[in-house]
């Protein structure tokens, strides 16, 4: 069964300190890419918690494939036989995440049609389902405008959960 691994690379209170060094935001975190560092800015402008790159999830375990297996390496024009040779497991971890609002922001400005990213997302989704996570929002901004609106998404839930309480 594959599982969700918390790293501790963040502080506690979730949000690493230091510069961007990407981006024109100068905050909480090392942002991979602009919309990236868009995306800390609105969250924390609204004081929403959060984790940046904090929490993967295995979407796959590790295993050993018994029967004939062939594949190219790196190394070599020939293929290597790697039967028996162990698969490292496929874990994914998303941009932003918060365990108190239940949300997973992935920020992707543009995908390749071939980038692996596609199938580890479908991945990530049916881990959710499997796992009884569908109380999860998951949102994947492609624009700083999808940013607003999720943003604006989180704020209303969030409002509405403190008023529930």
């Amino acid at each position: 069964m594959a599982k969700k691994i918390i790293r501790s690379s963040t502080p506690k209170g979730g949000r690493r300190k230091g510069k961007s060094s990407i981006g024109s935001y100068v905050g909480d975190g090392r942002y991979k890419s602009k919309l990236e560092s868009y995306c800390a800015r609105k969250l924390d402008e609204l004081n929403i918690d959060y984790q940046y790159e904090g929490v993967s999830y295995q979407l796959l375990d590790s295993f050993k494939y018994k029967g004939l297996y062939y594949k190219t390496t790196a190394k070599s024009t020939l293929m290597k036989d790697r039967t028996g040779s162990l698969q490292l497991p496929i874990s994914y971890t998303p941009d932003f995440v918060s365990v108190k609002h239940k949300f997973v922001i992935e920020t992707k400005g543009f995908i390749l049609s071939n980038h692996s990213f596609n199938i580890r997302w479908k991945l990530f989704i049916h881990y959710l389902y499997i796992n009884n996570m569908s109380d999860y929002m998951v949102f994947m901004p492609k624009n700083q405008k999808q940013v607003d609106q999720v943003v604006d998404i989180l704020q209303k839930h969030i409002t509405h959960e403190k008023g529930a309480v």
